[in-house]
Parts: C-alpha cells; sequence; structure tokens
C-alpha cells in the first residue's frame, strides 16, 4: 500500500451551497446491486451526507450491476428534473478480462452522458479495484466513503448550474 493514500472523503464545508439552496435541489442515485455488500454502504454514505447538507429530494434507482449504470443514469436524466446524479457500483478485479470491459463500459458511457447529453451532472462513484479489501478501504474504511465523495461533487455539481 502506498504511503501517499489519505482519507478523501474530507472536504471543506465553504466550498458548499447553504442547506437552504440544497433543499430545493432534487438528486438521483442510481446504485449497482452486484457486489452489495460494497455497493449498499457507498449509498449509505451518500444519502447520509446528502441529507446531512440539507437535500430532501432523493431518489435511488437499483440496478443489477455497474455495467447497467449508464442506462439508469440515462433514464434519469433524460426526465429533466435532477439537478445531479449519482452512480454508485463496485468492480472487483477477476481472473478474466470481464473486469477491464465492465469498467471501460461504464466509464465512457458516464463520460458520454456528461459530454453530450447535458441536463445535469452525473457523478462517478464507481468503485475499480483489485480485490475486496480494497473496496471494503474505500467503502468507510481507512480511506473515506466513495458514496459521501460522491454527494459533495453532486451537491458542488449542481450547484454550477
Amino acid at each position: 500500500m502506498s504511503s501517499n493514500l489519505h482519507n478523501l472523503s474530507t472536504y471543506n464545508p465553504d466550498v458548499l451551497p447553504s442547506k437552504e439552496v440544497v433543499a430545493n435541489q432534487k438528486y438521483g442515485i442510481i446504485v449497482a446491486d452486484w457486489n452489495s455488500v460494497i455497493t449498499y454502504k457507498l449509498l449509505d454514505g451518500a444519502v447520509e451526507k446528502l441529507k446531512e447538507c440539507g437535500a430532501v429530494n432523493i431518489d435511488v434507482i437499483h440496478v443489477p450491476g455497474t455495467f447497467e449504470l449508464t442506462y439508469g443514469a440515462r433514464l434519469l436524466e433524460e426526465k429533466g428534473v435532477y439537478d445531479a446524479i449519482i452512480v454508485i457500483g463496485c468492480v472487483i478485479q477477476g481472473d478474466t478480462p470481464h473486469f477491464d470491459y465492465v469498467c471501460g463500459g461504464v466509464t465512457q458511457g458516464i463520460t458520454t452522458l456528461n459530454a453530450t447529453k447535458g441536463y445535469c451532472p452525473v457523478i462517478f462513484s464507481v468503485l475499480t479495484v483489485n480485490n475486496m479489501e480494497q473496496a471494503e478501504e474505500r467503502a468507510g474504511g481507512k480511506l473515506g466513503n466513495k458514496g459521501i465523495e460522491g454527494a459533495i461533487t453532486a451537491i458542488r455539481m449542481a450547484s454550477l448550474r
């Protein structure tokens, strides 16, 4: 493990809009059920942080796996009612190239949504890790919770609009 790893879930609250502003925004979360022992921890972190920051309008949609996050996000985005959408997934390296295809596909899919659709920002809270230990470290462990990071990023990006 590299010595430069740190908890990325810390942030400066002064860069966030007021709770009143966040309360008037709508957030969507798409979460993959595959690797749910990890993704549900990320989901809990995101929802808790959004609420802590003032959000009251949060919709959560479940999809089977990480690859399906792009489709779920597109469906929500096209409704035109969300200020930001967070996609949550976890892909753990295995013995086949499946990892590469899933990671590449979802990354490109979310990038395309952000670059071409533009209804609202789609925030990438997908873990792409080598093993379960790395996933646990990023789902509430010593490296923080990527779901919390996604919530903070969603709030900041929604305020750009």
